[in-house]
């Protein structure tokens, strides 16, 4: 047959003993591993950069000590002064 557990106040302190040693147990392996774990996401990010870094220093097409002089585009669009007119208000006591 099957055991029925009743909830008793020894039941109740082992359920909350297992709570503060699991929370604990966590908070210590958090400090133990905290800093190995930072370190790593670190050196990954740096590396992440360099990577980008050393993209965007390749696809420059330009030699070093050479200067490139870009000129701004004409633009062909013509503004159209004559438009409306200019009203001067009074103002009124």
């Amino acid at each position: 047959m099957t055991e029925i557990h009743q909830a008793g106040p020894m039941n109740f302190i082992k359920t909350i003993l297992i709570i503060l040693i699991i929370y604990y147990a966590f908070k210590f392996f958090a400090k133990l591993f905290a800093p190995y774990l930072m370190k790593k996401m670190a050196d990954k990010m740096q590396q992440k950069a360099e990577q980008q870094f050393g993209k965007s220093k390749q696809e420059s097409k330009v030699k070093e000590g050479e200067t490139v002089i870009d000129k701004k585009p004409q633009n062909d669009k013509k503004s159209n002064d004559s438009v409306g007119e200019y009203v001067d208000f009074e103002e009124i006591d």
